[in-house]
């Protein structure tokens, strides 16, 4: 039998796919993925540990959280992976599309189409699962300033500085009055930080960060902050005060940290997490279970991984092509340094607890998904900045 006839170039044309398939899998920062994994994973057996035994007590299936962080982790990398094989300098000029499509959700989310729980409506529930935009809306504040801040040339003046504080300060009110504080924290973060390194003058920076103070001050004195909220927000300040409520969760936190010591109770033989004695523990306390159960020394390689994340971000900013790349790479660092640093704060006592999770640990679909889109974001730079 004669052989089918191969098309001329057809050869030459896979060779080429392969090669830069190839080429493409060479440029990924295999540090900064296996650290992002890494964490990921480990908050996938933290998540379990902070929950099968309530699930059990109440003839649930103990592995319920377990699979949906899991379902939500394969939904994140598809999520990294696709980003990063899109052209970061695409989002550039999609930008303003991003973050006006972000407004328009965090106003949404107000609407009788979004739920509410606990005193806040910030999500929508979408075939049981929670789309929280806030989350989202970090990305596409990200993008939108590096956007903006990478056209400036030159000095950065008062009203350039002013243009970009009105572009993170829309998003920054949208989240504060859903109420969420812990997003509008890292909003902020993500907006100094970008101002910082597009060469903002420092006293224009004292202006705005007095201006800010007043208007924070007059939203607790009006009301818009939640009397809970200042409780949460102040209790940390005197260990004496409201020891049955707002500071119940931070001494209860402190507790079951001390009580993991240098290597910890073992996994899944902390007592303090096995009683329910921290609230929140598979979200906003999950670094309790990590200090507990695995004690110092598992909460020192955790906060490595961490470490290897920053130190791959900071390397991708700096080895960016272009300033848009840069600014994209450094609101991301911004992103998750000032989550890991207000989470773990919170709970050894010298934050206030705000409700921010630990990325890539925490329980969550919206925030594990958001964050490993931010590492489509940095890995998409790494690619192609030899390009």
């Amino acid at each position: 039998m004669a052989s089918a006839e191969i098309p001329a170039g057809t050869t030459d044309r896979r060779s080429r796919v392969l090669i830069a398939e190839s080429s493409t899998l060479r440029r990924v920062d295999g540090i900064l993925l296996f650290a992002a994994v890494g964490l990921a994973i480990l908050g996938l057996l933290m998540v379990y540990s902070a929950t099968h035994r309530s699930l059990q007590a109440f003839g649930q299936n103990p592995t319920y959280y377990l699979k949906r962080q899991g379902m939500f982790l394969v939904v994140g990398l598809v999520a990294m992976t696709v980003t990063a094989l899109i052209d970061y300098r695409v989002f550039r000029i999609y930008a303003a599309f991003f973050y006006l499509g972000s407004l328009g959700l965090l106003v949404l989310v107000r609407t009788p189409l979004g739920s509410s729980a606990l005193g806040a409506q910030r999500w929508f529930q979408i075939a049981g699962f929670q789309f929280s935009p806030s989350l989202f809306a970090r990305l596409a504040l990200i993008v939108m300033l590096a956007a903006f801040l990478s056209n400036l040339k030159g000095d950065v003046t008062l009203r350039q500085v002013l243009r970009a504080v009105v572009i993170g300060v829309i998003p920054m009110f949208l989240v504060f009055i859903q109420p969420d504080i812990g997003t509008s924290i890292i909003l902020a973060a993500i907006l100094v930080s970008l101002l910082v390194i597009s060469g903002a003058r420092a006293r224009h920076l004292a202006v705005l960060a007095l201006v800010a103070g007043l208007t924070l001050f007059g939203a607790f004195q009006m009301g818009v902050v939640k009397s809970y909220q200042v409780q949460r927000l102040t209790s940390f300040l005197d260990s004496s005060k409201d020891l049955q409520r707002a500071n119940y969760n931070k001494n209860q936190a402190e507790i079951a940290i001390g009580a993991g010591g240098l290597t910890g109770k073992g996994y899944l033989h902390g007592s303090q997490t096995n009683l329910d004695f921290v609230p929140e523990q598979h979200t906003d306390f999950i670094f309790t279970v990590v200090g507990e159960e695995l004690g110092f020394v598992g909460a020192l390689f955790l906060l490595g991984l961490f470490g290897l994340v920053l130190w791959r971000a900071f390397r991708i900013a700096l080895l960016a092509k272009d300033p848009f790349g840069t600014f994209v790479a450094v609101g991301v660092v911004a992103m998750i340094s000032i989550q890991l640093f207000v989470n773990v704060g919170m709970t050894i006592g010298i934050m206030p607890i705000t409700g921010i999770p630990l990325p890539f640990v925490s329980y969550g679909g919206s925030a594990l998904i958001a964050d490993f889109i931010g590492i489509g974001l940095l890995e998409g730079i790494h690619i192609r900045h030899s390009l």
